[in-house]
C-alpha cells in the first residue's frame, strides 16, 4: 500500500463484509485504506475479529499495521499467532521495531520471538538490549545503506537495489572502510545523476555529523531538530559505524519527553505508560510522592502566619489581601519558569544566558509589577475602601513579589540545567510554593514596618 494512499475509513461497511463473512471484499477494501487507519480499525476489534481482518492483509500492510499497534494489542496477537505467524513478523520487522517488541513484551511472548530468529541475529539483539535505556545506541537500526568510497556509481547502485528492499531509508547512503569506520556519506540524488563510472569517493561529503551510541536521546532529538535532518548516523568511540536514527523514531522521543516535562511541571513521577492502561494505585502512588513533598513545604507558609499572628490580630483586614498576593506571586513564577524551561528544551536559551535572562526578566518584572500595584493600589482604595497605609503595604508588596517571583521563575530551571536536572521539576507547583513563602515574608515584613505594629 503507497503512503499516499488515503480513503477515509468506513467502519460500518467494514463491519457488515466481517458479520457477512465477505472476506473477499473485505480484503480488496481494506487495500485502500492507510495503514494507520486499518491498525486503528484492527484495535477496536476483538481478538477472534482482529485475527481474522489481519491475516486479510497483504504482506507489507500488515507489518506496518502491527509497528503502529500499541503494546497490548500487539501483545494479545502475538499470544495468539502461530509459530509461522510470528516467524513471519520476526523476519519482515525492521530490526529497530524488534528491539522495542522485545523490550516491551512479556518474557512467554519475548521467548516466543527470540525461538525464530538465528544465531547471528540473536547475538546482535543482546548486544542492542545491552545499550543504556534512552541512548543513541537504543534508538537506532541496522538497517541502512553502506558503500565503500572506491565503488563506481555503477557498482553502488547495484548494492541498493540488491540490498535497498530491507532498508529503512536508501536515499542517505554512509560510506564506510573495512573497518566500517564512517567517511562519509552521499545522496541518492548524487548517484542516480551521476555518471557510471563516477567514483563515490568523488560524491561523498566527508562533513558528517553524527552521535554516538551512549548520547542522551534528548541530545540526539535536538541535533534533529537543530539540523532538521530526517536520519542520523550512530558511531561508537572509535567512530565505527554501527546504525542510524531515523526522524520517526526521534518523534516518539520527542513526544515521550514533551510527556514526561508535562508531568514533572504539574508535581507527578514521570510515566511511559498510557493513562487508560494503569490501575487507580498505580496512578496514586506516582502522583502521592510529589503531593506530600509539595504539602509538607506549604507548611512554611503557616509558620509564617503563625509567627505574624499578633499583626493580624491588630490589622485583620491584612488577611483579606493574603490569597490576592499569594496567587499573584505563584503565577507571575508560573509564567517565567514555563517560558524559560521551553526555551531550555527547544536549545533557544542556554545556561550561559543566565545573566541575559536575569536582566530581561528583571526589566519585564517591574514593569508588570508596576502596573498590577497602580491598579491594586485604586481598587483597594476604592472598591475595599481601606486606608492609605494599607493600600500601600498590599501595592508595594505586591511589586516586591512579581519581580522576586519572576526572578525565582526564570532562575531555578537554569539552576537545575546546569546540575543536569531536568529543568521541568522547577515548574507549577514547586515554583508556587516556594514564592507563597517568601510573598507572606515580604508582606508582613512591609506591614511591620510601615504600620508600625
Amino acid at each position: 500500500m503507497e503512503n499516499f494512499k488515503r480513503q477515509e475509513l468506513d467502519t460500518e461497511l467494514l463491519n457488515g463484509y466481517l458479520e457477512n463473512k465477505d472476506y473477499v471484499k473485505l480484503k480488496n477494501q481494506l487495500q485502500k485504506y492507510n495503514p494507520v487507519d486499518i491498525t486503528e480499525y484492527i484495535e477496536s476489534l476483538d481478538l477472534k475479529s482482529a485475527m481474522l481482518v489481519f491475516r486479510l492483509l497483504n504482506k507489507d500492510d500488515c507489518i506496518d499495521v502491527f509497528s503502529h499497534m500499541e503494546r497490548e494489542h500487539r501483545t494479545r496477537l502475538l499470544e495468539a499467532f502461530s509459530d509461522k505467524e510470528v516467524k513471519f513478523i520476526v523476519d519482515e520487522i525492521y530490526f529497530d521495531d524488534m528491539i522495542d517488541l522485545i523490550e516491551e513484551m512479556p518474557a512467554g511472548i519475548v521467548k516466543k520471538i527470540i525461538r525464530h530468529t538465528d544465531k547471528s541475529e540473536r547475538n546482535l539483539i543482546n548486544e542492542f538490549l545491552n545499550y543504556p535505556e534512552n541512548s543513541a545506541g537504543s534508538l537506532m537500526t541496522i538497517e541502512y545503506i553502506e558503500l565503500r568510497s572506491y565503488y563506481t556509481v555503477r557498482k553502488a547502485l547495484e548494492v541498493i537495489k540488491k540490498t535497498g528492499e530491507d532498508k529503512q531509508t536508501i536515499y542517505t547512503c554512509y560510506v564506510t572502510n573495512e573497518k566500517k569506520t564512517l567517511q562519509g556519506f552521499v545522496s541518492l540524488r548524487s548517484i542516480v545523476t551521476s555518471e557510471p563510472e563516477t567514483l563515490i569517493e568523488e560524491l561523498m561529503d566527508e562533513d558528517v555529523i553524527y552521535v554516538h551510541t551512549d548520547d542522551d536521546q534528548e541530545t540526539v532529538a535536538d541535533m534533529f531538530k537543530k539540523y532538521g535532518f530526517v536520519v542520523l548516523p550512530v558511531v561508537d568511540n572509535e567512530k565505527k559505524m554501527t546504525g542510524i536514527i531515523t526522524v520517526d523514531d526521534i518523534m516518539e522521543v520527542m513526544e515521550q519527553e514533551a510527556t514526561e516535562d508535562f508531568q514533572l511541571m504539574a508535581g507527578m513521577s514521570p510515566d511511559e505508560d498510557e493513562y487508560l492502561d494503569q490501575s487507580v494505585f498505580s496512578l496514586a502512588k506516582k502522583r502521592l510522592t510529589w503531593l506530600l513533598i509539595l504539602m509538607i513545604s506549604a507548611t512554611f507558609t503557616g509558620s509564617i502566619m503563625t509567627h505574624y499572628e499578633g499583626l493580624i490580630g491588630k490589622a485583620v483586614i491584612l488577611s483579606a489581601f493574603i490569597p490576592m498576593i499569594m496567587d499573584t506571586g505563584g503565577n507571575s513564577g508560573s509564567q517565567s519558569s514555563t517560558l524559560i524551561i521551553r526555551g531550555l528544551a527547544t536549545g533557544e536559551i542556554e545556561t550561559k544566558d543566565w545573566l541575559k535572562v536575569f536582566f530581561k526578566e528583571l526589566r519585564v518584572a517591574f514593569l508588570v509589577a508596576v502596573v498590577m500595584s497602580i491598579v491594586c493600589f485604586i481598587k483597594v482604595m476604592i472598591v475595599d475602601k481601606v486606608s492609605v497605609p494599607i493600600a500601600l503595604v498590599v501595592s508595594v508588596t505586591l511589586i516586591f513579589t512579581i519581580v522576586s517571583a519572576k526572578l525565582i521563575g526564570g532562575m531555578l530551571p537554569m539552576i537545575a540545567k546546569k546540575m543536569k536536572l531536568d529543568p521541568a521539576i522547577m515548574a507549577g507547583p514547586l515554583i508556587t510554593t516556594i514564592v507563597d513563602a517568601m510573598s507572606l515574608l515580604i508582606y508582613f515584613r512591609m506591614a511591620h514596618i510601615a504600620l508600625g505594629i
